[in-house]
């Protein structure tokens, strides 16, 4: 039998691995794959259906493949924003330091520019309120590979992470589409140990087993959501293409009110996906996200950036 103490550290463990599992997972697509504006826009091509229509009702197509020790998800979606406006958030560290710490499960996010380098680092915890000291961080090295008229491509690299992670791989490629908008493929890998294998293992058997993602399998007859490390990626992926679509949204409003639109645009949009994304009131998010956002600033004052 397992104890409350004990279920509650692997809840923990688990829940940061998995949300740092797929910020790292975005993957190796310039080195496994062909790459660039002509091979973006045919995989658009290729995928206009299934954005069209699928299970998120939103533009999004996923594909994710799980081995023994390693975890591969690649997100192909549309944003209905001109691509120099994509382009100005995702090459910058502060965007970043904007979108992700919308995800109930980032805490904080800071990053630190260099000669050599930026270093983008993301504080992962549980639900409720934690200041960065009790997060899990993760340190990504952030560089933007190609910034074109007509193409983006960044990646960010984690050669270690928490819990005998390694080898984290987050790319990012972008493209303009006609009418307006943005197709963006977001690619993820990583590796992991026996002790990470083993506390989602426990996770997904105890507190997480009601837990699932938005992908119907099954037969017709009996169909059920995905659930599991899978399940968990989908729920992740949606949250983090809602923060770029909400951040995008408030870039209409002046600059002293977007934190504010931001909390409660995303709240509003991510309720619309109860079953996968309910997790707490929207009084309490943004409460919480409020006093982070109080310790991220504080964090990032002393980066000295």
């Amino acid at each position: 039998m397992v104890g409350p103490k004990r279920i509650s550290r692997v809840r923990l463990f688990a829940c940061v691995l998995l949300v740092i599992l797929f910020c790292c997972t975005f993957a190796r697509a310039a080195e496994t794959e062909s790459s660039g504006e002509r091979a973006l826009l045919a995989k658009h091509s290729l995928l206009k259906a299934k954005l069209d229509k699928n299970q998120f009702g939103a533009p999004i197509y996923l594909e994710s493949l799980e081995g023994q020790d390693s975890v591969r998800v690649d997100m192909y979606g549309i944003f209905h924003y001109p691509f120099e406006a994509v382009r100005e958030a995702l090459q910058s560290p502060t965007a970043w330091c904007d979108i992700t710490p919308l995800h109930i499960n980032i805490k904080a996010c800071v990053y630190k520019t260099t000669k050599q380098q930026t270093q983008l680092t993301l504080y992962s915890g549980r639900k409720y309120f934690q200041p960065p000291s009790d997060a899990y961080p993760l340190k990504l090295a952030f560089r933007v590979a190609s910034s074109q008229p007509d193409y983006l491509e960044l990646a960010l690299v984690g050669e270690e992470g928490p819990f005998g992670t390694k080898d984290h791989r987050i790319g990012v490629q972008a493209v303009p589409l006609e009418g307006q908008g943005t197709f963006l493929h977001f690619s993820y890998t990583y590796s992991h140990g026996t002790m990470a294998r083993m506390a989602i293992k426990t996770y997904f058997a105890t507190l997480g087993r009601d837990k699932v993602g938005f992908t119907l399998v099954g037969d017709d007859g009996k169909q059920s959501y995905i659930d599991g490390v899978r399940g968990a990626v989908e729920r992740n992926t949606m949250r983090y293409y809602l923060a770029l679509q909400t951040y995008l949204d408030a870039l209409k409003y002046p600059e002293g009110q977007r934190f504010e639109q931001r909390l409660n645009r995303w709240y509003d949009l991510t309720a619309k996906y109860p079953r996968q994304l309910k997790e707490i009131d929207k009084a309490a998010y943004l409460s919480n996200k409020k006093m982070e956002r109080a310790q991220q600033e504080a964090l990032q004052a002393k980066q000295g950036n």
